[in-house]
């Protein structure tokens, strides 16, 4: 596009400010493009100059335009967010911290749900990119590989939960076999043997790997696996209820749970108390993610400490840093354990 072409598009999109750059330029005492270059933080003016355009703004209620600051830099200034399920604590907190993340640098979200549905993540993915946006965050996306290497073409990527490979894709990838090895660990050093497994949403990569995670303890402590301990959720409570009913029905002995997420666990203690077994005099119980809510339960509970907002932020900086043209060098922190009132020591 001409120069001349891109100063008609932004003086037609500013047309309706009743307040104009001009007018906000003559009252601090400084060029148009100084403002300008102030509004769009690049500009290397005395501290003074910086000031005298913030009183200006202030005094004639100057609001920018963003269609007009957009089409002058080449950027919507906007990043599409995917999710799954925008009502899980889970995912409330981490879009939190993306939230936070982008607008540090600027930028404004779109987030939008792709409800474990392919097609619905397409659609999502569809409409974020006929907007315009500079780049998509996937926070635990559904969709093949191979398609998310096409999407890349179309917008940078940023993945969580993920690993795939592309010029325009940075995976944030945590691997939830450590963290679930290492709650079925503390079970058994509780001198737990008959654990259960609510496990997460069927085919789902975190669901596999904390299922893994709990057989590899079991297998390390010399514990038999059995089958009939496991059952699925899908990391809801209304699962996590749902699979303790089952568990209970089906008359299989276990002194301790390990629940796929926090809000399985949730379900699973609502589910022990209406049998009419306690947590943890019962049934000890030990979840995943440590949301806000999990240090509030009746008993509090017990879980796999990772940081939310970590995520959540490190994938807003890996965003920026690939818009940018720098590397991104995200890195997250190794699971711990909160340890609470939902498990204790098995007695005879």
């Amino acid at each position: 596009m001409r120069r001349s072409d891109l100063q008609r598009r932004v003086a037609a999109a500013t047309a309706g400010s009743a307040v104009t750059l001009d007018m906000v330029a003559k009252e601090a005492g400084v060029s148009p493009s100084t403002v300008s270059r102030i509004l769009n933080g690049t500009a290397r003016v005395k501290e003074a100059k910086v000031r005298a355009v913030q009183a200006a703004i202030s005094k004639l209620q100057f609001m920018p335009n963003p269609v007009a600051r957009s089409l002058a830099r080449g950027k919507s200034m906007s990043i599409g967010v995917v999710i799954q399920n925008i009502d899980s604590p889970f995912y409330g907190a981490a879009l939190a911290a993306i939230e936070k993340g982008l607008v540090r640098a600027n930028y404004s979200a779109l987030f939008v749900s792709g409800h474990w549905r392919e097609a619905d993540e397409r659609r999502c993915i569809d409409h974020l990119v006929s907007r315009r946006v500079d780049g998509i965050i996937l926070v635990t996306s559904c969709l093949p590989d191979a398609e998310l290497a096409q999407l890349s073409r179309r917008a940078p990527l940023v993945l969580t939960g993920r690993k795939v490979a592309g010029e325009r894709i940075y995976s944030l990838d945590f691997d939830s076999t450590p963290g679930a090895r290492l709650a079925t660990d503390y079970l058994i050093g509780q001198g737990h043997r008959r654990i259960a497994c609510i496990t997460g949403s069927e085919g789902h990569p975190d669901a596999e790997q904390r299922l893994s995670g709990y057989k590899a303890s079991l297998a390390a402590h010399r514990v038999a696996f059995v089958q009939k301990l496991v059952t699925g959720g899908d990391y809801s409570d209304v699962g996590g209820y749902a699979a303790m009913g089952r568990l209970l029905d089906s008359g299989v002995k276990f002194t301790a749970v390990f629940a796929a997420n926090d809000q399985t666990a949730y379900g699973a203690m609502l589910a022990l108390h209406r049998r009419g077994l306690r947590v943890p005099q019962d049934v000890s119980v030990i979840g995943y993610d440590d949301l806000p809510g999990s240090a509030f339960t009746i008993p509090p509970l017990t879980t796999v400490r990772r940081s939310i907002s970590e995520i959540g932020e490190g994938a807003a900086g890996a965003m920026i840093d690939l818009i940018e043209g720098r590397v991104p060098n995200a890195r997250l922190s190794s699971p711990t354990l909160a340890i609470r009132e939902s498990t204790r020591p098995l007695r005879d």
